[in-house]
């Protein structure tokens, strides 16, 4: 039987009342429901915040680079499609530096959960825009407000066709924590866009802000494989901000068009070495 206590309790470095605590507790809790041990779990993360929670967590992890957690979570669920991968990263390491790796991990649909602690700000350098802030909001750096329009990473997802596109809130997580358990049991890639307040450096989108506004879609009114209305519904903001799942379209995962993998996982398929010895030779 998996309890929290098997996935660790560490010292973290984050601020005390961060949202990211919220999704730490989420995240650990889904793996727990659904049976999984620390060895049955892989994590792939970039740089900020966010990209520290594996840092906390009692299980396979990788900690890369700026924006570059998607193509290691990616690999690793080629190597071994037994695991269960998580890409756990923000709005600006996904969406800014890493945006060319979520547009293209999009289209190639990988079996892998993709967690985006979306606090519409830079957490790690102290306070800068992020791709997600909202219009006006000031900051150390944007000290006139932000003139770039946010993007919407759902819309965006859904106008990929991305096969499970959804929202959280780190102050709601039992809620959370159904979501992400949802996330990981799709096969295929699933997006999970989690509001996350900042409380050091997002004054604007605070716990208290999200409080008044988001709210759980129980039912979407909708199929959810209807990707124009979940298009629709994706652009709602300001008033009032659903949480939920908005798209899911059922299709093969990346590892199902991949003949090399019949055989099982990549790591137990040991080459042959005349095999490997043929191959050098044919560069001498």
């Amino acid at each position: 039987m998996v309890s929290m206590d098997d996935y660790g309790k560490f010292e973290t470095a984050w601020c005390p009342g961060c949202g990211n605590f919220g999704i730490l507790k989420a995240i650990k809790q889904a793996l727990v429901n659904l049976g999984r041990s620390p060895h049955e779990v892989f994590i792939a993360s970039g740089i900020g915040q966010s990209s520290k929670l594996p840092h906390y967590l009692k299980c396979n992890a990788f900690n890369g680079l700026h924006g570059r957690s998607l193509p290691p979570a990616t690999g690793a669920k080629i190597a071994n499609h037994e695991l269960t991968v998580l890409a756990v990263t923000g709005d600006g390491d996904c969406y800014g530096e890493g945006g060319n790796h979520f547009l293209h991990t999009v289209r190639r649909n990988p079996d892998i959960t993709m967690i985006v602690h979306d606090n519409q700000i830079y957490g790690l350098t102290k306070g800068q825009a992020s791709p997600t802030s909202e219009m006006g909001m000031k900051t150390k750096v944007q000290t006139h407000g932000v003139f770039n329009m946010p993007l919407n990473p759902l819309s965006m997802a859904i106008s990929l066709d991305c096969s499970f596109v959804s929202r959280g809130y780190a102050g709601n997580i039992p809620h959370l924590t159904k979501l992400i358990e949802k996330a990981i049991q799709h096969k295929g890639l699933s997006l999970v866009d989690v509001l996350q307040p900042c409380v050091s450096f997002n004054k604007l989108n605070t716990f208290k802000w999200y409080s008044e506004r988001v709210y759980e879609m129980e039912e979407t009114g909708y199929e959810l494989n209807d990707r124009v209305k979940a298009f629709e519904k994706s652009l709602e903001w300001g008033d009032r901000i659903p949480l939920g799942v908005f798209y899911m379209n059922e299709k093969p995962s990346f590892e199902n068009h991949l003949d090399v993998l019949i055989q099982g996982p990549l790591y137990k398929n040991v080459p042959k070495t005349e095999l490997v010895n043929e191959l050098i030779d044919g560069f001498v």
